[in-house]
This record gives structure tokens, sequence and C-alpha cells, in this order.
């Protein structure tokens, strides 16, 4: 009992450190790219072609209410529309919200694959618990589904949360393949778990035209991977360090 609670500490901690230095990065290189691309989710054709439907077609999970009198459009536009935080400080505390509790999260799921594996997470290891983390759950994911931007078309929702749910495991067990068999023939087994999902294929988006610029998505996608290198590298060695810390306390 004392080990889980040691590691469920450890987690909480490091999972609040890592939240927060990834809603730094956001708030730094990522949040305004988002801003400037939601000024291209919804032009003045889109709002005509879709003044009747108050979810415009598109991953951004709010949409921005639509203009009815762009385009010259007689429909009306909708009374209401999908809920969003506002602007500046209120918008802010919502993004660092949702990182602190996504650091929770992966930090608990960090602690339970470490006591079950029986693989401790060390001052030592950390940062190759959080490099593992990074490619299983982001770098993998993301060669088939990449991050998006609002107004980008995108394949259904469903769809894509299957198969990122099953190339974050499949990779996952490649990595501990990897690390039970470190030899030629635990390599070629890693490899070709990792080449799986890829091989089926991700769910490919409809044939449509996107409002938002390539080199904005370009620039987008570099600083979203860098969070996320960031947020895990932090993760995995704050986890070991503060696990370490708490033993060596419990050992004096």
């Amino acid at each position: 009992m004392k080990l889980f609670q040691q590691v469920f500490f450890a987690a909480v901690l490091a999972g609040l450190v890592s939240g927060l230095v990834l809603s730094a990065i956001q708030q730094w290189r990522v949040v305004p790219l988002i801003i400037e691309a939601e000024s291209y989710e919804i032009s003045p054709v889109h709002a005509l072609e879709h003044a009747d439907d108050p979810f415009p077609a598109g991953p951004h999970p709010h949409p921005q209410p639509i203009d009815a009198t762009a385009g010259n459009a007689s429909e009306t536009a909708p009374e209401s529309v999908a809920w969003g935080p506002g602007e500046g400080l209120e918008r802010a505390a919502y993004t660092v919200l949702a990182s602190v509790l996504t650091g929770l999260g992966y930090a608990l799921v960090l602690g339970a694959i470490s006591v079950f594996s029986n693989i401790p997470v060390t001052a030592a290891n950390g940062l190759l618990w959080g490099l593992a983390g990074y490619v299983s759950v982001s770098l993998m994911p993301s060669i088939g589904l990449p991050p998006e931007l609002p107004g980008m078309v995108a394949a259904e929702l469903g769809q894509r949360q299957v198969w990122w749910l099953g190339t974050v495991l499949i990779s996952s067990l490649a990595i501990f393949v990897l690390y039970r068999n470190r030899n030629p023939g635990g390599m070629f087994i890693a490899l070709a778990l990792m080449l799986v999902p890829h091989i089926a294929g991700a769910p490919q988006p409809p044939d449509e035209p996107s409002n938002v610029p390539a080199a904005l998505v370009l620039i987008y996608v570099s600083n979203a991977m860098f969070s996320l290198f960031a947020f895990w590298i932090t993760l995995g060695f704050s986890f070991g360090w503060i696990n370490m810390r708490i033993n060596g306390q419990e050992t004096s």
C-alpha cells in the first residue's frame, strides 16, 4: 500500500509540473497560431454554404458564431451555438486547466505501468520514460494524424479515436518488447509492431479544400510537437526525481 501511495503522490506532483510546463509553452508558441487559424475557419463563402448548420464542418470544438450578413446571405444565423471560453484570461485559464489535467492523467498512467511492470521510475531513467511516452503517445500517432488547426478538414472523429488508441497501445507494446529484448530479434519485432498501424493506414479526411494556409499548418505542427516533447520529458524526469526523493525520505 505504501508503494502505491508513494507512486500516486509522485505522479500528482509530476503531472502538475509537466502540465504547467505544457501550458506555458502552449501560451507562448501554440495558442497564437490557433487564434490566427480561427480567422480562416469560417469565410464568407463557407458561412453562406453552412448558414443553417450551427456546427460547421471541422475539428474545432467551439465553432464561431456565423455572420448572417456575410456574403449578402439571406439566411438567418442560428440562435444558439456551442459554448466556448471567452478570449483573454478565461481562455488562458481553461488552457492551463486542460494541460494540468492532461499531465495528471498521463502521470497516473505512467505510475500504473511502472508498478505493474515492476520497472521503477527513477531520476536516472526518468528521461527514458518520458521519451518512451512521447514516442508512443505523440510521435507515432502524429505520423498518421498530425495535430490539427481549427478550419482544417478531418476524418470522422470516431475513426480517428480508434486508430489513435490502437497506435498508442501497439507503440507502447513495441517499446516494452524492445526493453525486455535488447537484441536484434527484439528490435525487429518492435519495429514490425510500430509499422502495423501505419501499414493499415490512418483515417483519411474528405477531399475538401481548407482555408488554412499550408505554411501556418506546418508551423503549428512543429510547435505542437515541440510542446509535447517538452511535456513528456518534463513528466518523466520530474516523476523519477520526485519518486526517488520520496523513496529516500522513506528509507531515511
